[in-house]
């Protein structure tokens, strides 16, 4: 009897994933060029730092004064006193509010429903 022999298989590509964590526990090795490829360059760090430090000196200096802020489906609200907003922006603490529905006289207003908001001076 004559013998064949099988098809070959293609072969399969391996993936090569980066070094796993020291023994140490200090992760992975942030000198590999794939962590390399993830780190932000300096100079965007140093923008984003100023921009941020910014945002957050013209809040300090918005404290105490009125506020308007337009939000989503064309309604307007104002208060008569900007109070505090969280570390992130994502919510704003005000003292009378005034809604189309009536005065609110401490309110917390999400930051997702915000468009726009402005401070009188």
């Amino acid at each position: 009897m004559m013998e064949t022999n099988p098809p070959l298989l293609p072969q399969v590509p391996i993936l090569r994933l980066p070094r796993p964590p020291s023994p140490s526990g200090r992760g992975f090795d942030p000198t590999s060029p794939r962590a390399l490829s993830f780190a932000p360059p300096v100079a965007h760090q140093k923008t984003r730092s100023s921009l941020r430090q910014l945002f957050l000196h013209s809040l300090l200096a918005s404290a105490g004064l009125p506020v308007t802020f337009t939000l989503y489906q064309r309604v307007a609200v104002s208060a008569q006193c900007f109070n505090a907003c969280d570390i992130e922006g994502h919510n704003f603490q005000v003292s009378d509010l005034q809604t189309p529905l009536g005065v609110q006289k401490e309110a917390l207003i999400r930051g997702q429903d915000i468009i726009s908001y402005s401070f009188r001076l």
